[in-house]
């Protein structure tokens, strides 16, 4: 003999909201689990690619101003994971460096501008993530409050990020 209870229709309603959050809770975890294998299997190659294209960027630049000291423009490899920084020594001086934290799924970008008039360098920082989207393709995009740009190839984000250096001038 079993003792049947009638269940509220509340707690039918509650009861079918608790699933619906289970199995969203668990789609989010798979996408999470998905885009960690992804950044896992293409994180470094996307950050050597950039490397590769601001190097190329670096030097075309570099080569459009030959013999110019005020242009000059220089590259260094910071650290093994693939980060770098670029360099404009001559005035207005400017640095980018670019910090990959692959355990983060995030690149750290941070300018320096020293300024000509005395004051204090001005810093600006843009950090990037890792975006899936949605399938098996990894780019990257700027997280940062009021955009979401996301750049399709390494070639867009080293304009994005060479700008500033180049010029002299932030954003």
């Amino acid at each position: 003999m079993s003792t049947g209870v009638a269940v509220p229709d509340w707690i039918k309603r509650l009861v079918d909201d608790e699933r619906k959050r289970d199995a969203v809770r668990v789609q989010e975890e798979e996408s999470a689990a998905r885009k960690a294998d992804l950044v896992r299997l293409n994180g470094r190659r996307l950050i050597e690619e950039l490397r590769a294209t601001v190097t190329r960027d670096v030097e075309a630049f570099r080569g459009e101003f030959a013999g110019d000291p005020t242009r000059n423009t220089v590259l260094e490899a910071t650290e093994p994971e693939g980060g770098f920084v670029v360099r404009k020594p001559a005035s207005p001086a400017v640095s980018l460096t670019v910090a990959p934290h692959p355990e983060a799924a995030a690149i750290g970008c941070h300018y320096r501008f020293t300024l000509t008039n005395r004051l204090p360098p001005r810093e600006d920082r843009v950090e990037l993530v890792f975006a899936g989207d949605g399938g098996e393709t990894l780019q990257m995009k700027m997280k940062h409050p009021g955009t979401g740009q996301v750049f399709a190839s390494a070639d867009a984000l080293s304009e994005f990020l060479l700008v500033p250096v180049f010029t002299g001038r932030p954003r």
